[in-house]
């Protein structure tokens, strides 16, 4: 089964701003979780940021990460943040969008 995805519009914004070899490798991690979306690792609490639910896979050799959502059942999953790994950017982001 294939999962459609789905953009919050900031994640859509941070995506666009990448230069293109970022973003190949970003879709190429994305179009992977259309097909298996428990490919990632799950999220509890970070430094006090509550992540429990979502997941995180990562691109760019380590150097970004894309935080998503998805639930059985559904056919949807949603990237929430799409981000550095320094000073926590993606995590905070994602939990100032949930």
């Amino acid at each position: 089964m294939k999962y459609k995805i789905l953009f919050h519009p900031q994640a859509a914004r941070e995506v666009e701003k990448l230069d293109n070899r970022v973003k190949l490798l970003v879709f190429k991690q994305i179009k992977k979780l259309s097909l298996t979306p428990r490919l990632g690792h799950e999220l509890g609490n970070k430094q006090g940021l509550d992540l429990s639910g979502y997941r995180k896979i990562y691109a760019d050799k380590k150097k970004l990460r894309i935080i998503y959502k998805f639930a059985d059942g559904t056919v949807f999953v949603q990237i929430i943040a799409v981000g550095k790994r320094e000073s926590m950017e993606a995590y905070k982001n994602a939990a100032k969008r949930i």
